[in-house]
């Protein structure tokens, strides 16, 4: 546990302030908001560090924003700090989206460059002592490189595991789905920014484009190889509604504070400790 502590912390012959409750939301812990020395003080090997992902700039559509994906991790950091003893790390605003290139503004890190950069993050605190890390994941494509991130991390005993958004809200989702197929800026997508930030979305210029999927990511050449779309948007998000996204978005905040539960309690994976 990361306690409550008040009063002072002694190290290295520095005397500072212990982390204080205007340092904390709730139950865990902003890593941004501590000096090093408070770092040190939480930064244990029973810590689990939860790291935010979610594309800054990146298509989702006329009707939502390129920061959609950012603006959903940063709500979903915040429901986390509020109910989990984690650390926060800072949220990942960059990472691998192939699929979105051909859209005007969409951003893009190579499978390498995407796995590296998590890496790197969770090699750098895994050698102050944590050794259990949580991606809050936003994405579809980012599984694949965070999966090959996990793999490298085991081999240093680290264990790194993710948010699967496709699969987190369970059941939830398959109950208030109407529409016929999609993923992006769909029904489901668009139902939970009317529940986190409905000043994000201008449901006025949503549009239905549900068409077969192709092979590669989504392209605005309807003789592509892609899943054709000329709008960015795959499904159907007229449908989408407010308490559709209240129930899908409750579902995902308690199916992630599952995921952190359960990495707490799961063995490490062997191996030497990361140094920094």
């Amino acid at each position: 546990m990361l306690g409550r502590c008040s009063g002072t912390v002694i190290v290295v012959g520095l005397v500072v302030p212990a982390v204080s409750s205007a340092q904390m939301t709730g139950t865990g812990v902003e890593l941004s908001e501590l000096s090093w020395v408070q770092a040190e003080a939480v930064l244990t090997a029973e810590t689990v560090i939860v790291i935010p992902l979610g594309a800054a700039s990146k298509e989702h559509g006329p009707h939502l924003r390129l920061d959609n994906d950012f603006r959903m991790a940063e709500y979903l950091r915040h429901r986390v700090l509020a109910a989990a003893d984690v650390v926060m790390a800072p949220t990942i605003p960059y990472h691998y989206y192939p699929a979105f290139l051909e859209y005007p503004g969409s951003t893009h890190l190579t499978l390498e460059t995407a796995r590296d950069v998590v890496v790197d993050i969770v090699r750098s605190l895994a050698g102050y002592g944590p050794r259990r890390f949580y991606v809050l994941n936003t994405g579809v494509s980012t599984i694949r490189p965070l999966e090959a991130a996990a793999a490298v991390l085991a081999e240093n005993g680290v264990l790194l595991r993710f948010t699967n958004i496709l699969e987190v809200a369970g059941e939830a989702e398959e109950k208030v789905t109407e529409q016929v197929r999609g993923t992006h800026a769909d029904e489901i997508e668009t139902s939970m920014m009317l529940y986190i930030a409905p000043d994000r979305v201008d449901m006025s210029l949503a549009v239905r484009e549900d068409n077969p999927r192709g092979q590669g990511g989504l392209t605005r050449d309807p003789s592509g190889a892609g899943t054709y779309s000329r709008s960015g948007v795959w499904g159907d998000p007229t449908l989408a509604s407010r308490e559709k996204g209240r129930v899908v978005v409750e579902a995902t905040v308690n199916g992630i504070l599952r995921d952190i539960e359960s990495l707490r309690e799961a063995d490490l994976p062997g191996g030497p400790a990361p140094e920094r």
